[in-house]
């Protein structure tokens, strides 16, 4: 059975090309999946940016989020056979989920939320681990009392649509997101958050809620942009996150004055280092699928687009590179 993908065509980067891939062979950790469903991520659209001027050797199969069918496991694989259904957020340093079969770790994948559907469960995994390993291994707000905030910047976006949630859901912090338009802020407030502000005025928007310092800041979009505000906000011994690398230097002497701490969240660290504890995402998609088939966490999908076509990706790739998504785009095969 051939394998269809559509990638990075290596002589116009900028472009997408239909390609055809031979059979693969699992490696001892890996599960062959055959990809139901596919959501595009800001990383999609980022690293894509970089091939863009770098160029590349041969075609580069994006894509990491998935939900799909195992059809063949490795040797050293458990928990899993033919015929299960799965989802993950897969290896950024391995071929991507535009395919209609993928080789991903064992380690890194879990049982799909019998819940959803593909194209919803597909819509989850990486801003659900990124929003999981942000908050409660890094920040550690599970640890934190009621009377500590969490300010979460881009909250109606892809991870913010999952953090609010999972910080209402598993602490009792105060959880603070930034929304600028009204929609947004309904789309925050109906997923937990306790309160939204306009990320545009950051400190005059607090203030007028009474707030003049947040315990914990989660930033999900412009790093640089938003350095001033968060530096000026974070409370003294306060905890920041940020998910988006900076492109100039930070000014980190507001954090040393107040010993503030921060904290760098890349959800593929673990899969592209093999860390001791690679494992640990496939726990943790085991107890968001849990919270998703109990009812306690909505799905993030806002957008469907039917086809694994050179069209299709492109258009998905142009509405995230828009940086107005709110939830997620998934194209189902």
């Amino acid at each position: 059975m051939s394998i269809k993908a559509i990638a990075v065509n290596p002589q116009q980067p900028a472009d997408f090309i239909e390609i055809t891939l031979d059979s693969l062979t699992p490696g001892a950790f890996d599960l062959l999946v055959e990809v139901k469903a596919a959501s595009i991520n800001p990383v999609d659209t980022k690293v894509h940016g970089g091939l863009k001027k770098k160029g590349l050797p041969q075609p580069r199969i994006l894509g990491w989020d998935a939900a799909g069918v195992v059809v063949s496991v490795g040797e050293k694989v458990t928990g899993f056979r033919v015929g299960d259904e799965v989802w993950y957020a897969g290896d950024i340093t391995r071929p991507g989920s535009n395919a209609t079969q993928q080789l991903v770790d064992a380690r890194i994948t879990a049982h799909k939320p019998r819940s959803l559907n593909w194209a919803q469960a597909a819509a989850l995994p990486l801003t659900a681990i990124t929003a999981w390993e942000a908050l409660f291994e890094h920040l550690k707000i599970q640890q934190a009392g009621a009377d500590k905030s969490l300010l979460i910047i881009g909250g109606a976006g892809g991870v913010g649509s999952l953090a609010i949630p999972l910080a209402a859901l598993r602490s009792s912090v105060k959880v603070i997101a930034t929304a600028s338009r009204p929609e947004s802020a309904a789309w925050c407030l109906e997923r937990g958050a306790d309160l939204t502000v306009d990320y545009r005025d950051l400190k005059a928007q607090l203030a007028k809620e009474g707030i003049d310092k947040v315990d914990y800041i989660l930033c999900l979009n412009d790093t640089d942009g938003h350095w001033p505000a968060i530096s000026e906000l974070i409370a003294p011994l306060g905890q920041i996150c940020t998910i988006v690398e900076n492109e100039k230097p930070l000014d980190q002497n507001q954090l040393k004055l107040k010993s503030a701490a921060l904290h760098w969240e890349f959800m593929f660290t673990r899969s592209m280092f093999s860390t001791p504890d690679i494992a640990q995402q496939g726990e943790i998609l085991k107890q968001v699928s849990q919270l998703v088939d109990e009812g306690k966490l909505q799905g993030t999908l806002s957008e469907t687009l039917h086809g694994l076509t050179v069209e299709n990706l492109k258009a998905a790739h142009s509405r995230v590179a828009d940086g107005h998504m709110q939830g997620k785009i998934v194209i189902t095969y």
